[in-house]
């Protein structure tokens, strides 16, 4: 780089080591960006793109921002996925000889943000690290802010996906044991900022050790390390704060894959992805940060331990009890400030000293809090109180040392108490001595020299100085006086006394600054040994919040407690959905029951459009989710088992970051059902095959049912709009026909919300057009067609439904059990006449569109695909067959 300045060669020097970050690089008070970095910094920000000369031929692309004002501009950069690299000064210019030395000391990446302003204050940001050994995935995740780090595996990559999914994962560091498929799927489906990064060969893998107490797998640890050292790497600051890594076993709580969590909008609602009509809006009551986050980790782990969720139903019925002592709790939990943030802040050594003010007013409350939880019944709430840490100690020891009301920054002194420190207390003395000295002074030139507009005033090029106007100068006194400084209508004077005293002052309240920011660092230094302590009642104090967010609600909503059985029984009476009752002003919320047993375990729905299908399959899952937290549940009563994971194809919607179509997500996510379910899990399907021709739909959705039916057991709810279905009843003993109500009056549809024994009479499909406002022209001309239609209906239909249905169970009972297993969905495709297409090419088969098709299928060997692979090849010959026509 010899065309360039010496000052450029070190930026792009340092800028080759982060070739995936913005590099600010320190000049004075601004950070420059120069290259490609300032021409994409300059359109991401929104600020100007300059230039300068760099010592090459063409003028080098250049922006910048003001360093004091960096953290908005960080935050927009990071917020859109990408890292900064913070390059330093790390020498003093005054003493460099040459270009001043530089160096990146921190990166800030989507993963590893620390600032307060950087982050949602009830969510979780969590850095992810992903490793792969001998066909296992291993996902460690870490809070940064907190010192939280996890650690799980699971032994398919769906299942990987769904739980970096499931929880606030910004950035995933990976390995290059991924492949680049796996990479690509990271970053563009789940929107992920990825970061690659190798293990030195030489790392000490011992000094991971307090981390990895807990942890015994090897891959585990593995992984843990990996993310460790990518932090250590990056951050450059000590991590005293995190917390041992705690293993998630998944098969102890209830199984939900991101398509469940997406289409039960159990945080976030899928159309506006906001949290406002999610089950989180409706049940977070929390007052404290910490208690936000937690409840939002509660959703996204429920339990499978019944004696825990009996615990918390006995808190949340003590606290419901007990009005006045819980809106007194809640007072006090109101005044503790973020104990897990200000922890991380304290080791990560970016800690303000109203930070640590807010630590103090956090942990005078605590008392008051314990002995609030002595007035309820519940031993529960009891033991909990007395299990809090009230940290006296710490307590103590801030009240004692930090000043009442400290400032923000370190640099503006009185950030420790008087009386303290003794020689911090002389310093003061002289300086505030010093000051009134000066105002004497003043106050005696004045009178002196009788110039009443007389001051002495500071800057700090020349110190202190008395300035005199200049209509004044001729009532000065010779030979006193020395002048420093000439203005247009001023004179500035300094005398020896003024000089001496100037220096007595300044040389105070410049060692008063420095020894306060010692004893702050000092302090900080002896908070971190309480972070462990901290931490602990940090969770107990968000484990009261969660509870009492729970009574809350519960108290507000008219929920119940649950009773939690080992009997195989699913009985819900008067159940609502909570999303759906809280928005409806006109509270006229129709609450339906359900009953599912070992007799009766699948509920085939009908009715029309815009019923209620969907809102009553989703309530039935939200109850379970809510149950098995710990809340109550929207119902008049609730008899449920443990269920160990829920599957659900709700809604329709393309796929379009992997360019698949609605039909295509909806076999994707019934394959995840069909493939991970258990006779303990809860299945809700709706509208199986509407995304595909009728025929086609309705020979999938039956063998689906029939799939699910006599090969997983698993309770489910299949709601469907193909009439024909309803005939299963009769062949499938645990599988009961149910409908939405609804009734027509004077040609109007009144639909009724209300789940009645047996299948609907019709669709209502018109009656609903008419109701979303369609031309009454086509209305009209819709139910002419209908008319048509119907009368030229002819038994054939029926009789070729059941031909086809005799022809799937003749082709089942051909193939052995294993056989059944793997593709009794897609055996159905065996019949020559059982799908539309084949029905539908009679006249069109003897040509050569047709005989090309044929051929194709005649090719597959259907009984050694897997289902999902037998349906990616249906909808490749149905895409072929409408290109061709």
């Amino acid at each position: 780089m010899p065309s360039y300045t010496p000052m450029i060669q070190q930026y792009l020097k340092i800028k080759a080591r982060y070739n995936d970050c913005f590099l600010f690089f320190r000049l004075g008070d601004f950070y420059e960006m120069f290259f490609d970095d300032a021409t994409k910094a300059a359109q991401e920000l929104e600020i100007t793109l300059t230039s300068r000369d760099g010592g090459a031929e063409e003028r080098i692309p250049m922006c910048g921002i003001p360093y004091h004002a960096s953290t908005n501009y960080i935050k927009t950069l990071v917020e859109r996925g990408y890292k900064v690299a913070i390059c330093e000064q790390v020498e003093d210019p005054k003493t460099a000889k040459g270009v001043v030395k530089r160096d990146v000391v921190q990166v800030i990446t989507p993963g590893t943000v620390m600032e307060g302003a950087m982050l949602l204050e009830n969510e979780n940001n969590y850095l992810a690290s992903v490793d792969k050994a001998e066909g296992d995935y291993m996902l460690s995740f870490i809070d940064l802010s907190t010192g939280e780090l996890y650690v799980l595996s699971v032994n398919h990559f769906d299942r990987l996906k769904s739980e970096i999914y499931n929880r606030p994962i910004k950035e995933v560091v990976v390995s290059d044991q991924l492949t680049d498929k796996e990479r690509m799927t990271l970053s563009d489906e789940l929107q992920l900022t990825i970061s690659h990064h190798q293990l030195p060969e030489t790392i000490d893998r011992a000094s991971y050790g307090d981390l990895l107490v807990n942890i015994s797998h090897q891959s585990l640890r593995q992984a843990i390390i990996r993310l460790i050292h990518y932090i250590s790497t990056t951050q450059q600051r000590s991590l005293d704060h995190v917390q041992p890594a705690e293993e998630i076993v998944l098969s102890g709580y209830l199984g939900l894959d991101m398509h469940s969590k997406r289409n039960l909008e159990l945080t976030e609602t899928m159309m506006k992805k906001g949290k406002q009509g999610s089950l989180l809006w409706v049940l977070d009551q929390t007052v404290t940060a910490m208690g936000g986050r937690y409840l939002k980790k509660w959703l996204e782990r429920p339990l499978l331990d019944r004696q825990a969720l009996s615990e918390r139903y006995a808190m949340v019925e003590g606290l419901l009890d007990q009005f006045i002592e819980r809106e007194s709790l809640r007072d006090d939990l109101k005044s503790i400030y973020d104990l897990e943030r200000l922890s991380g802040r304290v080791a990560f050594g970016n800690i303000n000293p109203r930070d640590l003010q807010q630590l103090t007013l956090s942990l005078s409350r605590v008392p008051t809090v314990k002995e609030t939880l002595k007035t309820f019944h519940s031993p529960y709430l009891q033991a909990i109180g007395e299990a809090l840490d009230p940290l006296s100690d710490l307590r103590g020891l801030l009240e004692q040392s930090l000043a009442d009301e400290p400032p923000m920054t370190l640099k503006e002194g009185g950030i420790i108490k008087d009386g303290f420190h003794a020689q911090l207390d002389d310093y003061r003395d002289a300086s505030r001595n010093g000051k009134q000295w000066i105002n004497a002074l003043e106050q005696k030139e004045r009178e002196e020299t009788k110039i009443k507009s007389l001051k002495i005033g500071y800057n700090r090029v020349f110190g202190y100085y008395i300035e005199v106007t200049k209509a004044n100068l001729h009532l000065l006194p010779e030979g006193k006086y020395e002048r420093k400084q000439t203005l247009t209508n001023a004179e500035r004077y300094i005398t020896p006394e003024l000089k001496e005293k100037e220096n007595l002052i300044l040389q105070a309240e410049e060692k008063s600054l420095e020894l306060e920011l010692q004893l702050f660092n000092e302090l900080r230094e002896q908070v971190k040994a309480y972070i462990p302590r901290l931490q602990q009642l940090a969770e107990k104090v968000s484990t009261l919040d969660v509870l009492q967010s729970f009574a809350v609600v519960s108290e507000q909503e008219g929920y119940v407690k649950p009773t939690l059985i080992k009997e195989d029984i699913l009985e819900i009476v008067g159940g609502r959905h909570p999303v759906v009752e809280k928005v409806m002003t006109d509270g006229m919320y129709v609450p339906n029951d359900i009953k599912l047993n070992s007799e009766t375990n699948m509920l085939l729905i009908t009715g029309p459009n815009m019923s209620g299908k969907s809102t009553y399959m989703r309530q039935i899952a939200l109850t379970v989710i809510m149950a098995q937290i710990g809340c109550f549940v929207p119902a008049e009563s609730a008899t449920l088992p443990i269920f160990d994971q829920i599957f659900t194809r709700i809604g329709a919607a393309d796929d379009l970051v992997s360019g698949q179509s609605t039909f295509m997500v909806e076999m994707l996510e019934s394959k995840h059902a069909l493939e991970f379910a258990t006779n303990n899990s809860l299945i809700l399907l709706d509208e199986i095959g509407r995304g595909t021709s009728t025929y086609d739909g309705m020979a999938l959705a039956q063998a689906i049912i029939e799939y699910v039916h006599d090969h997983i057991g698993a309770k489910t709810l299949f709601s469907t709009h193909y009439h024909e279905l309803t005939s299963l009843s009769e062949t499938l003993t645990q599988l009961e026909n149910v409908h939405v109500s609804a009734e027509e009056h004077d040609g109007e549809v009144v639909f009724l919300h209300k789940i009645k024994p047996g299948p609907a009479d019709e669709s209502y499909g018109i009656h609903v057009a008419k109701l979303a406002g369609l031309p009454g022209t086509l209305i009209n001309r819709a139910n002419v067609i209908l008319q048509l239609l119907e009368s030229n209906e002819s038994e054939q239909t029926t009789n070729n439904v059941k031909e086809k249905t005799a022809a799937f169970e003749l082709a089942s009972q051909k193939v052995d059990e294993e056989d059944v297993k793997n593709n009794a969905e897609m055996t159905i495709l065996q019949t020559d006449d059982q799908l539309s297409f084949f029905a539908e090419t009679t006249s069109t088969s003897k040509n050569k569109k047709g005989s090309r098709v044929e051929k194709k299928l005649k090719q597959l060997d259907l009984m050694s695909m897997t289902p999902i692979d037998a349906m990616n090849a249906l909808f490749d010959l149905k895409k072929e067959l409408q290109k061709e026509e």
